[in-house]
């Protein structure tokens, strides 16, 4: 049985492990978090190196997206280095694909779902294939980029309008430590302000992006909301209901009772592509996945 890990320097708290069958083959999904400790992971990765078929890097992204430039985030580049012959990838080969053929999918076989309603997307420099589908469907998106990563009340309704501003800013930004970007260890289990950006969340009719991305100023009440997200425990279930969200939807399976994150599934994906990493494109992955037949999961809590 091959073993897919996922390293994260996210909370130790959402550890999980599940055995999966695909294409015929047992494969081990794991994710191991290091509560923020970027060296404990680099450590991890250097022990496993060359023991498991592939690894997730959690918690963290290699790069932010803006149009067709990407930016490599500092800390997360001693992470991606740390492994020299188990191939490692960050999930962004999904985003591109799988969250992208997701909101497709959505919107195919529901189009009310996304006509004339309203999207809080949290951050599109990390879910550049869901943005763009996005764009495509007839709906009013919010991209909250500014206000998510850096905590700035600066709403962008233009996809094109955020790929100028990261080009101005992203270049200082991959620069910054990352725990000033995103919450990682402990503070993923944490809401620090739920009243900062409330009234967006209220304006919106779907809510998606990164799960601690929306957790981190969720207000208490989400009647009637949809999210569409991923990595999702039984946990983060008990979490949404109490906020009275209305309907779940992850652009990665359930398995086991959580949805892994993306990472996870395209460390599984590179494992069955069996080619050097370097040789993989988005076809490779749009065909793998035409094969496994992964769909979004949707869930009703609130009802």
């Amino acid at each position: 049985m091959r073993r897919i890990v996922s390293v994260s320097i996210g909370s130790s708290q959402r550890d999980s492990q599940a055995i999966i069958n695909v294409c015929g083959e047992d494969f081990s999904i794991e994710r191991i978090g290091t509560d923020g400790d970027i060296q404990k992971a680099i450590a991890l990765l250097q022990e496993l190196d060359g023991k498991v078929a592939a690894f997730g890097m959690g918690g963290i992204d290699l790069y932010l997206w803006g149009g067709n430039r990407r930016f490599i985030l500092r800390e997360a580049k001693k992470i991606a280095r740390a492994p020299k012959i188990t191939p490692i990838v960050d999930g962004s080969g999904l985003k591109n694909t799988l969250e992208r053929r997701a909101i497709q999918s959505l919107a195919e076989k529901n189009p009310e779902m996304f006509q004339g309603k309203r999207v809080l997307l949290t951050c599109a420099v990390d879910r550049f294939g869901m943005a763009q589908a996005l764009q495509e469907t007839e709906s009013e998106v919010l991209y909250g980029d500014f206000m998510f990563i850096l905590g700035l009340p600066l709403p962008i309704y233009k996809l094109k309008a955020l790929e100028s501003a990261v080009a101005i800013f992203a270049p200082m930004v991959v620069q910054l430590p990352f725990k000033w970007l995103y919450p990682i260890g402990a503070k993923q289990e944490e809401s620090p302000n739920k009243y900062k950006f409330a009234q967006y969340y209220q304006w919106a009719d779907i809510i998606a992006g990164d799960y601690h991305m929306i957790r981190k100023y969720m207000p208490d009440d989400l009647t009637g909301k949809t999210l569409i997200t991923n990595t999702i425990t039984p946990a983060d279930l008990e979490f949404l209901a109490e906020r009275h969200i209305q309907e779940l939807i992850t652009t990665t399976p359930s398995i086991d009772g959580r949805s892994f994150g993306t990472n996870v599934m395209e460390g599984l994906l590179v494992a069955l592509l069996d080619k050097p990493l370097a040789e993989i494109t988005p076809d490779d992955y749009n065909r793998m996945l035409d094969k496994i037949g992964f769909t979004p999961r949707r869930e009703l809590i609130g009802v």
